[in-house]
C-alpha cells in the first residue's frame, strides 16, 4: 500500500486520531506537541486517544508475529473510530499501513479491518500536505538545514517532496542538501541493537555527509533515525543541531535539540 495521490481537502474539519507513536512519547514529547499544533492549524479536529500503544514494529521486526498481531488488533481497535489517523513517523505509519495485513496473514476479516484502516492512516507532513493541502504561516527560522529522507517514510510510504514544500514556506529559512539523503543512517529500529558495529559504521557516514552540507540543522521526520544521527554527531563534537522537522514547522524549535540538555 503506498500513499494515495493528492485529492481534494475535506469540505468539514476532519476528526483526526494523534498517533503519537513510543519514541516520541518517551524521549521527545514536543514532536507531539508540534504535531498537534500543526493539525490543528490545518483545521482539524485533533484527539489523542489515551487507550494508544506501541504499533508493535519491535516485535513484527524481531519475528513475534503473534505479539504483532496482538498489539495491531488493540491499535485497530483503538484507532478505527477517526476520519484519519496521523502520526510523525514513517517508521511507524509504515508498519500500520503496510505490515498489519501481514500479521493477519490467517485472519481475514482483522486483515480487512487493517486494510481499511490503513488507507485512512498518514505520516504527518504527507497528511498535511497531500490531504489539508496545508501550509505553515507566520513562522520564521534564520539558518540553514539539510534533511534525511528515512527509509521507512521514502520507500514504503513515498515521503520525499511533502518535508521540503512544508519547510520551504519558513522564511529565512535555507536547504542545503545532503549526500546520500535516500540513505540509510544506521538506525533501523532492532538492526542498531543486533549489529551495533555495521550501524556505528553506517551512521558515521552519515554524520560526515551532514557536516559536509555546511548546514546548521539537521532535520528529519522519525525520531528514531533523528536520535541516532544527533547521537553521533555529538559524539564527533559537531556543531549541528538536531530537530523533527515538525517541531520546526510548528515554530517549536527555539529550545534544545534533540540530544541536548534541557
Amino acid at each position: 500500500m503506498t500513499t494515495p495521490p493528492s485529492a481534494s481537502r475535506p469540505a468539514s474539519p476532519p476528526r483526526v486520531g494523534l498517533f503519537v507513536t513510543c519514541l516520541v512519547d518517551a524521549m521527545r514529547p514536543s514532536v507531539g506537541f508540534a504535531a498537534l499544533k500543526l493539525l490543528r492549524d490545518a483545521g482539524c479536529q485533533v484527539e489523542v486517544p489515551a487507550a494508544q500503544t506501541c504499533c508493535g514494529q519491535p516485535a513484527y521486526n524481531s519475528g513475534d508475529t503473534a505479539d504483532t498481531a496482538k498489539l495491531a488488533r488493540h491499535f485497530i481497535e483503538t484507532f478505527e473510530p477517526y476520519d484519519y489517523v496521523v502520526g510523525p513517523s514513517g517508521s511507524c505509519v509504515g508498519m500500520t499501513r503496510e505490515h498489519y495485513v501481514d500479521a493477519f496473514a490467517d485472519d481475514p476479516a482483522w486483515a480487512e479491518r487493517a486494510r481499511r484502516l490503513g488507507a485512512r492512516t498518514y505520516e504527518l507532513m504527507s497528511f498535511l500536505v497531500d490531504v489539508m493541502h496545508f501550509a505553515p504561516a507566520d513562522v520564521r527560522l534564520d539558518t540553514s538545514f539539510t534533511y534525511h529522507d528515512s527509509c521507512s517514510g521514502l520507500r514504503e510510504l513515498g515521503i520525499h517532496a511533502q518535508p521540503r514544500a512544508l519547510l520551504g514556506k519558513v522564511a529565512g529559512l535555507t536547504l542545503k542538501p545532503l549526500e546520500g539523503n535516500d540513505v540509510c543512517c544506521g538506525f533501523g529500529g532492532t538492526f542498531c541493537v543486533k549489529y551495533p558495529a555495521i550501524s556505528n559504521a553506517v551512521v558515521g557516514e552519515k554524520a560526515e555527509a551532514i557536516e559536509r552540507s555546511g548546514a546548521k540543522l539537521l532535520l528529519g521526520g522519525d525520531l528514531g533515525c533523528l536520535m541516532n544521527m544527533a547521537g553521533k554527531l555529538k559524539r564527533k563534537g559537531s556543531s549541528v543541531r538536531t530537530f523533527h522537522a515538525a517541531e520546526v514547522l510548528a515554530g517549536m524549535a527555539s529550545g534544545p535539540a534533540i540530544g541536548e540538555e534541557r
